[in-house]
């Protein structure tokens, strides 16, 4: 990608998304803020949640379904979102 279409994306964001976009680039931007990230990640605690009987059915469903090429096209997920691909 380049600046040019950096620049159209950043144009079609709300002001919330800008706003967000903008604090993540200003932490990308300075190696403290890349090395703030990392050492938070680091710090992180790891909690495997239970899967249960029913979300583990759900998973089996998805995974049939996938395999029988089933998936969402990506347009799909996109515009469900309000975004344009």
């Amino acid at each position: 990608m380049n600046r040019q279409e950096a620049h159209q994306l950043l144009d079609q964001l709300g002001p919330a998304r800008f706003t967000a976009v903008e604090q993540l680039l200003k932490v990308l931007a300075t190696d403290e803020g890349i090395e703030s990230i990392e050492h938070s990640l680091a710090q992180a605690s790891f909690e495997e949640e239970e899967i249960t009987e029913e979300t583990a059915t759900a998973l089996d469903r998805a995974r049939a379904s996938l395999a029988r090429g089933e998936g969402i096209p990506h347009e799909q997920v996109l515009r469900d979102f309000g975004l344009t691909p």
